[in-house]
């Protein structure tokens, strides 16, 4: 069980999860969870964090796996002027995940988190469960509500 899966279980929130075999030599996590599961690139979410301003806490930017964080449209979504990604060795403190997976349920400390808008596009959509190879599958309003998100464009 992972601090996710038990925050969705403590809200009595429906979802799904689904494990899949994580290979050691891919980086690029979100696709390789999308690609085991069967699922189409813009379903499936990744999380980053990300520093606005300097702030001590960094911002939560939840993005399909098919696009690339607008830095400029996150620190805006958050009333900043400028973003950076977070350190990952920061990330991992910060969350409590491994890099990798990280969800964005569940974290050591509730960030600021901003939904890419397309969200909206999907009834289900997948993000990571708190491990690698395990993803969850939830309702998109579901998850903005539990995390308090702003839902904004925030993809280039």
């Amino acid at each position: 069980m992972t601090p996710a899966i038990a925050l969705l279980e403590h809200e009595a929130v429906a979802f799904v999860a689904h494990e899949y075999d994580s290979g050691d030599e891919l980086r690029d996590f979100g696709r390789e969870a999308a690609e085991a599961l069967g699922l189409a690139y813009d379903q499936v979410f990744k999380t980053l964090l990300i520093n606005v301003d300097g702030e001590r806490d960094p911002v939560v930017a939840v993005i399909p796996v098919s696009c690339m964080v607008s830095m400029k449209l996150v620190a805006a979504a958050v009333n900043g002027k400028k973003a950076a990604m977070c350190d990952p060795a920061d990330a991992e403190r910060v969350t409590g995940y491994v890099v990798g997976g990280i969800s964005p349920l569940g974290q050591r400390k509730r960030l600021r988190t901003v939904l890419d808008e397309t969200v909206g596009l999907f009834d289900t959509v997948y993000v990571s469960g708190g491990r690698r190879g395990l993803d969850i599958a939830l309702d998109p309003a579901d998850l903005a509500r539990l995390l308090n998100a702003t839902i904004a464009p925030i993809t280039a």
